[in-house]
């Protein structure tokens, strides 16, 4: 409870408040990289609270989010078969495929089950040696040490009724990706401080240089995600581009080496698809030679589905950006977290979903006397 009490003091977000109040003197956007930050920053109403020059723009950090649809398509392919175990988190059953989803497979017989670890679904598999076992493997850094690590027990107490289903992406090169594009209009970031206590700081340096774009991991408390936008906003102001570290408290410039080892021992990088992006190139990982036997795509021959995005579903625009989710016409209508097109409605860090439950739908600045974060 200390920190959570410490970073959500009233007092000290007005200080933060007023400090960049008196920074700023022109209009700057800052992308916050993870989803969430979005849903702490749409439920506090930190983006309203700033001053006007300052725009938070949401970026692509939900995992759940960026999933491609043929990766979710290939999900439901392998729950639907016979004696087949799906076990996913409880946030991919409601993400929709090209038509149904994995709520509708378990409706309609297949065997789907939420689990909260993924050492979980290999306890399961344990306990059904007769049946295959499939963990829907998702998610950036933060995510892929403990499926890595899952896979590797997996290997080493000889349990071959266990697959992975990766669909696991790396946040540096979707930042490479975001500053190419004819459209960005990102001037600094605030990173995903969970992502950097995995991976450490090494690959931001080069990035900040190389795009002239400062880079300040922050935590998810209102506080820290204050402090991040100071920090941004101070560096923009001098005409600076580093990266800092505001997150010490969990974050070190090394990172976790004995989580990066079992990653780079179970995975290798390769180049991944972003649902509503595109494919971007060494922006994912696959499990490498030594485990392929694990890979569930490959087990189950799925690799051949392709498919096509909707049309009427714009998440691909709210995830580069481009779009706030109540600027899209099908949002709080067609678009619901019980009727979603696509996975920003129902993932729990997704945009558009953290529109919706925090009914924010418009953005105005707060007048500068309204009362902060409580």
């Amino acid at each position: 409870m200390k920190y959570i009490d410490e970073f959500q003091d009233p007092e000290l977000a007005r200080r933060l408040l007023d400090e960049i109040h008196d920074t700023v003197t022109r209009p700057w956007a800052l992308m916050e990289v993870c989803g969430g930050q979005t849903h702490s920053i749409i439920r506090h109403g930190i983006d309203q609270l700033l001053p006007e020059q300052v725009e938070l723009i949401h970026g692509p950090g939900c995992p759940v989010c960026v999933t491609p649809l043929e990766v979710i398509d290939k999900a439901l392919e392998i729950a639907s078969r016979p004696g087949v175990i799906f076990c996913s988190f409880g946030d991919m059953l409601r993400v929709p495929g090209t038509d149904r989803d994995l709520f509708q497979v378990r409706g309609e017989g297949g065997d789907v089950r939420v689990v909260y670890s993924p050492l979980d679904a290999l306890r399961i598999a344990q306990q059904h040696p007769d049946r295959e076992v499939v963990f829907f493997g998702i998610g950036f850094e933060t995510t892929a040490p403990p499926n890595a690590m899952t896979v590797h027990q997996a290997r080493k107490l000889g349990i071959r009724n266990f697959s992975l289903l990766v669909s696991h992406v790396r946040v540096p090169p979707a930042i490479e990706a975001i500053m190419r594009s004819p459209s960005c209009r990102v001037q600094a970031f605030l990173a995903a401080g969970h992502v950097c206590t995995v991976m450490g700081l090494g690959e931001y340096p080069e990035l900040a240089q190389r795009h002239r774009v400062p880079i300040v991991v922050t935590g998810f408390e209102p506080l820290d995600i204050l402090e991040g936008v100071r920090r941004s906003v101070a560096q923009l102001e001098r005409g600076e581009h580093t990266v800092d570290n505001a997150y010490p408290r969990a974050v070190r410039d090394e990172g976790n080496p004995a989580a990066q080892a079992v990653l780079e021992d179970v995975f290798e990088v390769t180049d991944r698809s972003w649902r509503g992006i595109g494919v971007i190139p060494d922006s994912g990982w696959r499990l490498s030679g030594r485990y392929r036997d694990y890979d569930a795509e490959l087990r189950f021959r799925v690799d051949g589905i392709r498919t096509l995005e909707p049309a009427e579903c714009r998440s691909g625009e709210v995830l580069q950006g481009l779009l706030k989710p109540h600027e899209c016409e099908m949002f709080g209508t067609r678009c619901t977290p019980r009727t979603p097109l696509g996975a920003t409605m129902v993932s729990s860090e997704g945009a558009c979903a953290a529109y919706h439950l925090y009914r924010r739908l418009r953005t105005t600045p707060a007048p500068r006397e309204a009362s902060p974060v409580a």
